[in-house]
């Protein structure tokens, strides 16, 4: 991988880190605004299931930006774009779909067929 591309990925990297942790300081932010004043049991409920739905969303935005800081890390220590099964290349456009991608197509797709076959039905 090129200088030139390391680049670009750690900008667009670093710029989808900045959204997650804006959204996720806008998120704490109405949380924390009030309590739930509606009186109505119906209108509570409702409030509450929204609260917990952003709630999980937060989550999964935590644990993505801790992939996408790893991402960061295999930039600087010259690793990232290479797979992790495998050593080979990870193609461009897999890496502009999913940037914190660790495996080739081919691992990941091997992988998932390993996921089928051993998981508890």
């Amino acid at each position: 991988m090129s200088a030139q591309q390391q680049t670009y990925f750690r900008l667009k990297l670093l710029r989808w880190r900045g959204d997650l942790l804006r959204e996720a300081g806008d998120t704490l932010a109405s949380l924390s605004a009030g309590g739930i004043t509606e009186a109505d049991m119906t209108d509570r409920a409702s409030v509450e299931t929204d609260r917990a739905l952003e709630l999980r969303t937060r989550d999964r935005a935590r644990k993505l930006i801790s992939k996408i800081d790893q991402a960061l890390e295999r930039i600087v220590n010259g690793t990232y774009g290479y797979c992790e099964e495998t050593g080979e290349p990870i193609g461009l456009r897999r890496l502009e779909a999913r940037p914190i991608a660790t495996l080739s197509i081919e691992a990941q797709e091997r992988h998932e067929r390993m996921e089928r076959v051993y998981r508890d039905d």
